[in-house]
């Protein structure tokens, strides 16, 4: 993994700059009119689109053979736990003013806040197992536990869905590749991958000799 050491840091550079920049739009008040609001639904998004680039590290080592793209996998998903946990840190802060009270009531009058928790839990047991300790001590039940980034992903888009249900565009694109990304975790459609990248790989080996 040492070989990896600048993409890594070049991942865990990228994965500031969305943070830098809100924190600059909020200084100069470019955030909107309500720009609580905008920073916490950024925040979601954010936690989406990292999640879905954290299920496509796996295709692209497929796709491409280089293990680059595995050894960011555990590091661009603890970044989508990261801002999953401002994300729900900027709705108690800017959206229920720290009144946690409030927060049984919207449980009970907004079921997307239900689907979104649901998708945070899974994400915070993904994160809390991440590292090597945990690998070792569940053993082969690891990877079974972390199969919970599939209904993560899942509850995530519905969380999205219920907010956005007005303007599907943007939510449709995220959906799309989201099954995409689940598709393309078939074995055999992951073999399929695989098998391409060889074939292509020994086409250009021969077209060089």
């Amino acid at each position: 993994m040492k070989r990896y050491g600048p993409w890594r840091l070049a991942v865990f550079v990228s994965a500031w700059i969305p943070l830098l920049l809100w924190f600059y739009q909020g200084w100069t008040l470019q955030l909107g009119t309500d720009p609580g609001k905008t920073l916490v639904d950024r925040l979601g998004l954010a936690t989406l689109i990292l999640l879905l680039i954290t299920l496509a590290m796996t295709p692209f080592r497929y796709l491409t053979g280089w293990g680059g793209w595995l050894a960011v996998r555990r590091q661009l998903g603890l970044w989508s736990f990261a801002y999953a946990v401002l994300h729900v840190v900027g709705y108690g802060v800017f959206l229920l003013a720290l009144n946690w009270g409030q927060l049984l009531a919207d449980l009970v009058k907004r079921p997307y806040i239900v689907v979104g928790a649901l998708a945070w839990l899974c994400l915070l047991l993904l994160a809390l197992t991440s590292n090597r300790f945990a690998m070792r001590r569940l053993g082969t039940r690891w990877k079974t536990l972390h199969t919970l980034i599939y209904p993560a992903l899942l509850l995530a888009l519905l969380h999205m869905l219920w907010i956005v249900r007005s303007d599907l565009k943007e939510w449709s694109l995220y959906a799309a590749v989201g099954f995409a990304l689940l598709v393309l975790r078939i074995p055999s459609v992951a073999g399929w991958l695989a098998s391409g990248r060889i074939a292509l790989f020994s086409q250009k080996v021969q077209k060089n000799r």
